[in-house]
């Protein structure tokens, strides 16, 4: 067998690690982020129907522009009041393949990318493989972004990609808008605001959509695969100005969207209220689970998203694994002293939380 280490590797690459959460077999799955909640039965039939259609011309490349799909999501995201037009959208395999193509087009050898960690651990590695250079940007110890320390690191390292997460991964508070502002004056590169969890944040949380006009340089992406809970079809888009979309056709590969996908998409998108009313469910049990930490001797970090980063622990590998014996799995994200957990059934989160009574008393700490 050959090693990795006898490959011609690029040395960038060397001594990484890919990318991915533990996949075991546990009856409570909560480590992924997922909705947990399965699709509508009219979807289903709806998928069905679209998915037989685009079959019969599986001999012919699809539609290389997604116009269709493209016009769908560019009216379900003027829903909240934001104009969005087709132009201004594109859509990838998943939101981390829209962000690897905006690294192709702004990032590069000899570029930098600066994203501000603990944050989606993606950005980094996306950036190594597109040969960005990575600046790690600065948070306050509560994880939140200080905007004067953050615009001053802008200005000295002059990265060409910025990457703002709001709801931020894995801490799971928003970003307000003001500091998106303050960061997007501050550089003369792309800003990339990461909204993949936005449709789960708290009532008044605005979405940086409304910061496009008159900001050719700004960036937000999104995701079905949280809110529309269609994580196994691989869909991701942004909205920016129309150059953006062009920007990135440019390093986009040749029909990169399958027909099936643009399909199943848009039987999605045709039926976005009753998919997104599991939203609300889900926000219940994340606001839940909030809720029973402190009783428990624990605390959380205020959560925009579908998921708590909830702590602390004296050692959180520890508590992660006393948890799995209990048959849940949580996301140990490297931070210490803290896990996170994903919100998901009601059934699921009465089982985190037994688990987590049994396990907090020895792990949590100061106990």
């Amino acid at each position: 067998m050959t090693s990795l280490d006898e490959l011609p590797l690029r040395p960038e690459l060397r001594g990484r690690t890919p990318y991915g959460a533990p996949q075991l077999q546990v009856t409570h799955r909560l480590n992924t982020n997922e909705n947990p909640h399965p699709l509508p039965a009219e979807l289903l039939a709806s998928l069905g129907e679209a998915l037989g259609h685009a079959a019969l011309e599986l001999n012919r490349y699809p539609d290389r522009d997604a116009v269709a799909l493209r016009t769908d999501l560019a009216a379900y995201l003027s829903r909240g009041g934001d104009r969005v037009e087709p132009a201004q959208v594109w859509a990838a395999n998943g939101s981390n393949e829209v962000l690897q193509q905006l690294l192709q087009a702004f990032g590069g050898a000899g570029r930098t990318a600066l994203g501000f960690t603990p944050s989606y651990s993606m950005h980094p590695i996306i950036s190594a493989g597109t040969g960005t250079g990575w600046v790690d940007g600065h948070r306050r110890a509560d994880f939140t972004i200080d905007a004067e320390a953050a615009v001053a690191q802008v200005r000295e390292v002059r990265p060409d990609v910025v990457f703002v997460t709001s709801p931020n991964n894995p801490t799971g508070t928003a970003v307000a808008l003001e500091t998106i502002e303050r960061l997007y004056d501050a550089t003369e590169g792309v800003v990339v605001v990461d909204e993949a969890y936005a449709e789960f944040a708290r009532t008044g949380t605005p979405s940086a959509l409304g910061l496009l006009p008159g900001r050719a340089r700004l960036v937000v992406s999104r995701t079905m695969s949280k809110a529309f809970g269609m994580a196994g079809l691989r869909l991701g888009y942004l909205a920016a100005d129309p150059a953006v979309v062009d920007a990135v056709q440019l390093v986009r590969l040749p029909y990169h969207l399958s027909s099936l996908t643009q399909a199943a998409a848009r039987a999605a998108l045709a039926h976005t209220d009753a998919l997104l009313a599991t939203v609300d469910a889900v926000k219940e049990q994340r606001d839940r689970i909030v809720a029973a930490l402190p009783s428990l001797g624990l605390t959380s970090v205020p959560s925009d998203a579908n998921f708590v980063l909830f702590g602390r622990f004296a050692d959180a590998s520890a508590a992660w694994k006393a948890l799995l014996a209990h048959d849940v799995l949580v996301r140990d994200v490297g931070i210490p002293g803290w896990l996170r957990v994903t919100a998901g059934t009601p059934a699921e989160t009465d089982a985190f939380l037994t688990a987590l009574g049994e396990v907090a008393p020895e792990h949590r700490l100061g106990d």
